[in-house]
């Protein structure tokens, strides 16, 4: 049985109340979540649909994904076509992860506890997150997502100027550093923590 919680004065109490006022901004990325849901399955559909020859949905495909071969080019599904798609696919799973991590692993750390200790689907990285947890793991997302952007911007180079490819390279490489920075300053602050 858990111990009663402490009676705390009303002005602590209504600070600590304050942590609610976060409940809408997850409720929102739940309905970002559902909009990401959406456009996966339309990208999926036009691609099921253009390999059994619908014009229209190749049409909408590679014009979503920016490629064209040269001016003169005639639409078709090829592999690099099939390849920029399922890269788009993976991205929107990967931005879908970063969306649960934040609103599983937010509302756990900042709003409420979800008492899922014993649940069967209970994520393992759940069970020891906190904020410092909750960032690296955000950074790490971060750059799997990044990669997934510039290897599509690769594939389809010819369709970039030399200037956009440079700079989404080097904002790749600032998130690396970024995240290093952040998992650096963890294990120092972790090494630094007293021991019980």
């Amino acid at each position: 049985m858990n111990p009663k919680p402490p009676d705390l004065p009303l002005l602590p109490k209504l600070i600590f109340a304050t942590r609610w006022l976060q409940l809408p901004l997850y409720l929102g990325l739940i309905v970002a979540q559902c909009v990401y849901v959406f456009h996966f399955w339309l990208e999926l559909t036009h691609l099921i649909e253009a390999v059994f020859g619908n014009k229209e949905a190749l049409d909408m495909l590679v014009k979503s994904i920016g490629y064209k071969a040269d001016p003169d080019w005639v639409p078709k599904l090829n592999e690099t076509v099939i390849m920029l798609v399922v890269l788009g696919l993976i991205d929107v799973v990967m931005i879908s992860n970063l969306l649960i991590m934040v609103i599983v692993g937010g509302y756990e750390t900042f709003v409420s506890r979800m008492n899922l200790e014993n649940h069967p689907d209970q994520p393992e990285w759940l069970s020891h997150v906190n904020a410092s947890v909750l960032k690296v793991k955000l950074a790490t997302a971060i750059i799997g997502i990044s990669s997934i952007h510039l290897l599509k911007t690769f594939i389809n180079a010819e369709n970039y100027t030399e200037k956009v490819l440079l700079w989404q390279t080097l904002i790749h490489v600032a998130f690396l550093f970024s995240a290093l920075a952040i998992a650096a300053a963890d294990r120092v602050m972790v090494h630094n923590k007293p021991h019980e």
